[in-house]
């Protein structure tokens, strides 16, 4: 698996038993505390294995950083924190590569295992599915805040605590009930990933936007006009893919568009099993875990939001 339908990860065959799941991603510091950020960016890596179903392996580290005007320890607490994460997944650090910067950014390369026969993508999402979605939406309205200078304490507890939670447990649960597809809700928003699936498995998706889950000041961000230039962006791309039946107010219209990162998992399960699903997450702890909309026959690519 390549590129051909933007899946989250590349997955090469080595034997009938195992491939490898290989991604990367890094990124500059979206909170204020070092290790936090390790942390978020570690995770959001790590994410993009758990959404093919796959088990991290081995991780490289990605930095760069600006060591002649910085303090080093910044480093040492963005690489602790990264650290945590990994040891969290059970993968191993085997190396990295860094470089003088004038700008901060760390990430992770990183290659898992999995079974050639349960490799979960975004394209075999089949009519008649239900949604259900892990994390709650809104960091990227938030950390605009932040930015700003106008999120409160709690607001950005709240997001650092969602995106420093890694996805191994849903992608665990996931894979025991028999979900049929998976994409984890990162850059192109909840509409943009969505509107992925949608045209990966040649299906039509309908979201439920009063059962998605967001941070409440998400709402209050917004509608101060802290929307990050990601969240229009993909607005622009994709709005005219999505159908909007009913009213749908344009601030939670910015957060259904909001650019997340280290969000939650879209997974795609069949309607007998997503009682299955959602019990067995909320039982091991995966609290946020809804029910937000179901699959349906195509046209191809069409996003109903109600």
């Amino acid at each position: 698996m390549g590129i051909d339908h933007l899946d989250d990860a590349g997955v090469y065959r080595l034997t009938e038993d195992i491939a490898l799941v290989q991604t990367t991603d890094f990124f500059p510091p979206i909170v204020d505390d070092p290790f936090s950020f390790g942390q978020i960016a570690a995770a959001n890596a790590l994410s993009d294995i758990y959404a093919m179903g796959g088990k991290p392996l081995t991780v490289m580290n990605l930095v760069a950083f600006p060591i002649k005007k910085m303090d080093g320890n910044i480093l040492k607490e963005i690489l602790k924190g990264g650290y945590s994460k990994i040891q969290e997944s059970g993968a191993i650090i085997v190396g990295g590569h860094s470089i003088d910067d004038t700008d901060i950014k760390y990430g992770l390369s990183v290659t898992g295992t999995i079974h050639p026969d349960k490799i979960l993508t975004n394209a075999n999402a089949r009519p008649g599915d239900r949604l259900v979605l892990t994390k709650p939406l809104g960091t990227g309205i938030i950390g605009t805040a932040l930015k700003g200078e106008m999120a409160s304490q709690e607001a950005v507890k709240k997001i650092t605590q969602s995106m420093t939670t890694l996805n191994r447990v849903a992608c665990e649960v996931m894979v025991e009930v028999g979900a049929n597809a998976c994409t984890d809700i990162t850059g192109f928003g909840l509409l943009g990933h969505a509107l992925e699936m949608a045209m990966a498995s040649d299906v039509a998706i309908a979201i439920q936007s009063q059962s998605v889950p967001i941070f409440p000041e998400a709402e209050e961000y917004a509608s101060m006009g802290m929307v990050p230039g990601g969240t229009r962006r993909n607005r622009d791309f994709a709005a005219c893919k999505v159908e909007i039946l009913g009213h749908v107010p344009d601030i939670k219209m910015d957060i259904l568009y909001d650019a997340q990162t280290s969000g939650g998992l879209l997974i795609s399960v069949e309607g007998e099993r997503v009682q299955m699903l959602l019990g067995q997450l909320h039982r091991r702890g995966v609290k946020w875990a809804t029910i937000i909309g179901e699959v349906l026959e195509g046209p191809r690519g069409r996003i109903v939001l109600q």
